[in-house]
């Protein structure tokens, strides 16, 4: 998959435009949830499982992957092409298995921030929606990351096959009017059942969304970010309710773990404030 690559030796991975040792150390995206009433999944895909990517009923509702609707996607690959703008970055992103443009809009300092780093040869994670125009796919970026451990690259391949059959599965086990097989949590990876999806485990759940929040704005990026997140971008992260996140958010300002920052949709954790 990765033979140009191999063929420079491992060593020629981590030099130049891929991994370098002054790159901060973060984790790619991780988690994924299946859309259960109407929320958004978060789908580790690849570049060619977008391209077979269709509309489940017209040309404005979301792309369909496996039958499982892929609004927000997590894609990882060499950084091609990158082309830098006033208000927005693009790039084409080559897993291997196809290439995909992608376009990240820079809105503050952060977000130049982070984008800055991102160069040519680099392998990065890229967390953002699906969208399609003029017949041809692309993707809205809302988190670009550089990877800084090989191994993730293996991971989010790994993710991407046990998603496939983990979906393909349950859609047999319908079609023939069974139920779909108890599944247990993959390492790092929360794979909700029927009870086990937080917004209906009670105050159990409620634990859950508090963490889920808090972790994300403590994340080392999130950190690192001038004037915190927009609640619109935990929202894509987590795939929850609006609701249920803008209460968590609620919570945790109350109690003084996040604060506000340049208006009342931006907050950034108070540990390093």
């Amino acid at each position: 998959m990765y033979a140009s690559q191999v063929d420079g030796g491992a060593a020629s991975l981590f030099s130049g435009g891929g991994f370098m040792p002054s790159q901060a150390t973060q984790t790619p995206d991780t988690g994924f949830f299946k859309s259960r009433g109407g929320v958004q999944a978060v789908l580790p895909l690849t570049v060619k499982q977008i391209s077979e990517a269709y509309h489940s009923n017209d040309d404005k509702s979301n792309f369909v992957v496996d039958g499982v609707e892929a609004s927000n996607v997590r894609l990882l690959g060499l950084v091609v092409n990158k082309a830098e703008r006033v208000t927005d970055v693009s790039f084409s992103l080559d897993d291997g298995t196809g290439r995909v443009d992608i376009n990240r809009w820079v809105n503050e300092t952060s977000d130049s921030n982070e984008m800055a780093i991102i160069q040519n040869g680099m392998y990065v994670s890229v967390s953002g929606s699906l969208k399609g125009f003029q017949g041809k796919k692309h993707v809205v970026a809302f988190c670009v990351r550089p990877v800084t451990d090989f191994n993730h690259i293996t991971l989010h391949f790994l993710e991407c096959i046990h998603v496939h059959l983990d979906n393909i599965r349950v859609k047999a086990n319908v079609a023939v009017g069974t139920a779909p097989p108890v599944r247990n949590d993959v390492k790092g990876y929360q794979m909700p059942t029927a009870n086990q999806f937080p917004m209906h485990s009670g105050s159990s759940g409620s634990n859950n969304v508090l963490k889920l929040v808090l972790d994300v704005f403590q994340e080392p990026a999130s950190l690192a970010r001038e004037h915190g997140l927009h609640v619109d971008e935990i929202i894509h992260r987590l795939g929850l309710p609006v609701a249920k996140i803008k209460e968590a958010i609620e919570y945790h300002v109350d109690i003084g773990n996040i604060y506000s920052t340049v208006d009342e949709n931006h907050y950034k954790s108070a540990c390093n404030g």
